[in-house]
């Protein structure tokens, strides 16, 4: 009996693949490699500790490989270490056949080749015959030409039939690989459990809830006045003048209502009259337009592209045009128009940037810009709260909604004065409407 090499010691195989351990008990042949280990270590001059580590080694740490001396006897498979195969270096070859090894398959360092073909061997309880009872070498070229001895030699070499799925384990298999990468892509897919946001404070609320039913007050006083409304011409003759008049008036009314409403909503604003005459005014004369515009948008309706007034009253651009107003001036509007109805606003949310929009203390001729910001904080503590409540996933909701403030003054801007081009000096209008109105004109 020959001891056993550095060679034979280390040349376990590498490869990327797992190897299917062995999960018999200790073989017959565990005392002869023990004695062959201890030969080698009296040989190197080990010391009597590291004798008695040797000897303590459990039998399934022992790898077994057949050597010219111990053949592996049948029914006796090559064991190796569970864990991960080592490493590949290129160079390695078959157990089997000889040819170029691709990693570990079925407990055994082997080719693509003889992996296959045990497997369909075992799954097929294949039997074969030899025409040389047994005694054929086994190498690439003989591999071809006898299949029982080319199976007896994977035997030999160490594959084990327990590693080997037959083709409903091997479906199983995939479908829960297949389940277990949908599952944690749905993991990393799906948003971080998102915290509990606290609720409004009382206050908030309060005047939340407040603020809504003024802007429904205010709006049931203009949905009560709509008789008195010139109506919209029946005629769609585009050359006769006294239609044009007539759609001309019929819009002039609906603005002056509109400025109706919001002055009387800002007049019911807690503050608002706490403010001098020529800070109300200041604010009203520059933020009018803008809140006209806000209360288009909530009243557009995408199915039809029209914006409603008044619950009956739609229109579409081409009824815009046919009063008198400018494609240049009427596109955008309805732009802006389907931009905020795309966020979905609710009531509550429009009466608090018509608030916030109100108390602008940047308005020209504003005197007392403290008392201004002051009195907007609330609006804004009030409106971010209520949009982390309500949207807890959209973390950018509130910040797209005050850049809808700042397009607004950009759009008010460029057609404040096609706006305020209705002819209004023939209307009775409130002292404080009149003033607002006479800034335009």
């Amino acid at each position: 009996m020959s001891t056993l090499s550095t060679t034979d010691i280390t040349d376990v195989g590498h490869g990327n693949s797992l190897c299917c351990a062995s999960e018999e008990g200790p073989s017959a042949a565990t005392a002869e490699v023990k004695q062959e280990t201890l030969s080698q270590t009296a040989s190197f001059g080990t010391s009597h500790n590291e004798l008695n580590d040797t000897l303590l080694m459990e039998p399934s740490d022992i790898k077994m490989y057949p050597t010219e001396d111990t053949p592996a006897r049948e029914g006796q498979p090559v064991k190796r270490k569970k864990g991960p195969a080592p490493k590949m270096l290129g160079n390695e070859v078959c157990s089997v056949c000889g040819d170029k090894a691709s990693g570990f398959h079925y407990n055994v360092l082997s080719c693509e080749g003889c992996k296959g073909f045990f497997r369909r061997s075992v799954i097929k309880g294949a039997q074969y015959t030899c025409k040389n009872s047994g005694r054929c070498e086994m190498d690439m070229y003989m591999r071809r030409k006898c299949q029982q001895c080319r199976l007896r030699k994977c035997r030999e070499a160490g594959m084990l039939e327990q590693c080997v799925l037959s083709e409903e384990q091997i479906r199983l298999k995939k479908m829960k690989k297949q389940e277990e990468e949908t599952a944690r892509t749905s993991a990393v897919a799906a948003p971080s459990p998102v915290p509990e946001m606290p609720p409004l404070a009382p206050e908030q609320q309060e005047m939340i809830e407040k603020l809504v039913a003024m802007q429904k007050q205010c709006n049931k006083r203009s949905f009560l006045d709509r008789p008195k409304v010139t109506p919209w011409p029946l005629s769609q003759d585009p050359l006769n003048r006294e239609v044009r008049q007539q759609r001309f008036a019929h819009f002039t009314e609906l603005a002056i209502m509109s400025v109706q409403e919001i002055v009387d909503f800002a007049k019911q604003l807690p503050g608002f009259l706490e403010l001098t005459r020529e800070d109300q005014i200041a604010l009203l004369k520059t933020s009018t337009i803008e809140i006209m515009l806000l209360e288009t948008s909530r009243r557009y309706n995408p199915a039809i592209e029209s914006i409603t007034f008044l619950k009956d009253f739609s229109y579409n651009k081409e009824d815009f045009a046919k009063a008198g107003l400018q494609l240049e001036f009427i596109n955008p509007i309805f732009e802006f128009s389907k931009g905020m109805n795309d966020l979905h606003l609710d009531e509550a949310e429009y009466a608090l940037l018509i608030a916030i929009n109100i108390f602008s203390a940047d308005r020209p001729n504003v005197q007392d810009h403290e008392l201004v910001e002051r009195l907007q904080q609330p609006y804004v503590g009030a409106l971010h709260s209520y949009i982390r409540i309500k949207r807890p996933n959209d973390h950018l909701m509130f910040p797209r909604m005050l850049m809808k403030l700042v397009s607004l003054r950009t759009l008010s801007s460029v057609h404040s004065e096609q706006v305020f081009a209705l002819r209004l000096q023939d209307k009775k209008l409130p002292p404080l409407l009149s003033e607002i109105w006479d800034v335009h004109e």
